[in-house]
């Protein structure tokens, strides 16, 4: 394959048109279906993520008071992030973020790229919430009274972890 169909590039007017054939030929494109709310909604909850969640302990506990700049500047950088898609989504005003973007811009390749690495951050970044918030539903149980059993507390790679390395020990002749 060659460096130029690696590369290829789709221009505004070609996309543009190309949704309209599709919707010409009855191919349902994705509706419009989200209110200004709900994407600005989904955008800040994208951005936020789960960082705020499973991080704001530590790094106020290290930072103290001045993890006010942090977020701070961590706020002009996503304002900027969204002045890029904004400005983004009003040239290509078509469905497929920055798959789309980055297919007029850069090529297919870089697409491509762009496009699994947007499906493994949304399929895998939900792993960051599920750990944080177990901590947290965790130490709430516990300031109630109720301890959970550790082995309820972990996942299966770390007990499967934890398990090898006590066979070990055993076999060692350890305790």
């Amino acid at each position: 394959m060659t460096k130029s169909k690696l590369f290829r590039k789709k221009t505004v007017q070609d996309i543009l048109a190309q949704v309209k054939k599709n919707e010409a030929d009855g191919n349902n494109a994705l509706g419009r279906h989200l209110t200004t709310k709900d994407l600005a909604a989904f955008g800040i909850a994208a951005i936020v993520g789960a960082g705020i969640f499973s991080t704001i302990g530590k790094a106020s506990f290290d930072g103290g008071p001045a993890v006010i700049f942090l977020f701070l500047f961590t706020a002009v950088a996503c304002g900027f992030a969204a002045f890029a898609y904004a400005e983004f989504a009003s040239m290509v005003p078509v469905s497929g973020s920055a798959y789309t973007y980055s297919y007029v811009a850069f090529g297919e390749l870089i697409a491509w790229i762009i496009g699994w690495a947007l499906i493994m951050e949304y399929a895998i970044g939900n792993v960051t919430v599920a750990i944080s918030w177990s901590d947290y539903f965790t130490t709430l149980l516990h300031s109630g009274g109720i301890d959970l059993p550790m082995w309820a507390q972990m996942d299966i790679l770390s007990a499967s972890d934890g398990h090898n390395k006590a066979v070990a020990l055993m076999q060692a002749g350890k305790n």
